[in-house]
């Protein structure tokens, strides 16, 4: 089994990101054919517009075979290569160059650093308030603590996210049809699944990983929002997770 790819709009460029590659179908011109396509032989690719895939909203078109999760890799820019054949199939993926990724990664930390799972999962004006300590906004957590209106549209913008995320995991059938998906159900379902581990704490430390989460988070989003003329002086500063070590840059 094989699936084709092809753009048939005639007014936006559609995007295939997949492991190790991200491949831009142009717009059809005129009463044209697509100009050509792409062939997805096994695995998952995930299909959208530019905002699509960097929301973590796209498509994904799976050809059942050989798709597995990589392991998190050193420079996050860099390909992504098939694990190993003793891989865990996975019936959901994740880009972790996606702020999808980064709201479930922040969902899920409570639980990746205390395996008995008795910590407390954060809200979302907490999982908010994380993301601008891993993307390096420090200079807009005092706006986060000071500006109500600020505080709630990024906070929104995380419940959006989380939505999302429960619409992933029920649509994979990852919990019985009459299972309610609070909170502590969606995150045990993203780590049991392996979809979220705490390899992926090791992001945190990983400064390419960490700059592309930035440019994702603020440069477009908040960056209006901003007072006219402001522009955070972004300082790189993580939190040091237990068990997480920096990687060579």
């Amino acid at each position: 089994m094989v699936a084709w790819i092809a753009n048939i709009s005639k007014t936006h460029a559609l995007y295939v990101a997949g492991d190790g590659y991200r491949i831009r179908l142009p717009r059809v011109e005129g009463d044209g054919d697509p100009a050509g396509g792409w062939l997805v032989h096994a695995g998952t690719a995930m299909v959208g517009s530019r905002s699509m895939l960097d929301d973590g909203v796209q498509i994904a078109v799976t050809v059942p075979g050989r798709h597995r999760r990589p392991p998190a890799v050193a420079d996050a820019g860099a390909p992504a290569h098939a694990a190993d054949g003793d891989g865990t199939v996975l019936p959901l993926y994740l880009d972790p160059k996606t702020k999808l990724f980064l709201v479930a990664l922040m969902w899920c930390r409570p639980w990746l650093l205390d395996q008995g799972a008795a910590s407390p999962l954060p809200a979302h004006p907490e999982i908010a308030r994380a993301a601008l300590e891993v993307t390096g906004a420090h200079h807009e957590l005092e706006r986060f603590e000071t500006d109500p209106e600020f505080r709630d549209r990024l906070s929104a913008r995380v419940a959006e996210h989380l939505k999302v995320l429960r619409r992933k995991i029920a649509e994979r059938g990852l919990t019985g049809p009459e299972v309610r998906l609070s909170d502590e159900v969606a995150v045990r379902v993203l780590i049991e699944h392996g979809i979220v581990g705490p390899a992926d704490l090791r992001l945190l430390t990983n400064p390419a990983w960490c700059s592309r989460q930035e440019d994702l988070w603020w440069d477009r989003d908040l960056r209006r929002a901003a007072l006219a003329g402001r522009r955070p002086a972004v300082r790189r500063r993580v939190d040091a997770e237990r068990g997480a070590r920096a990687w060579p840059a």
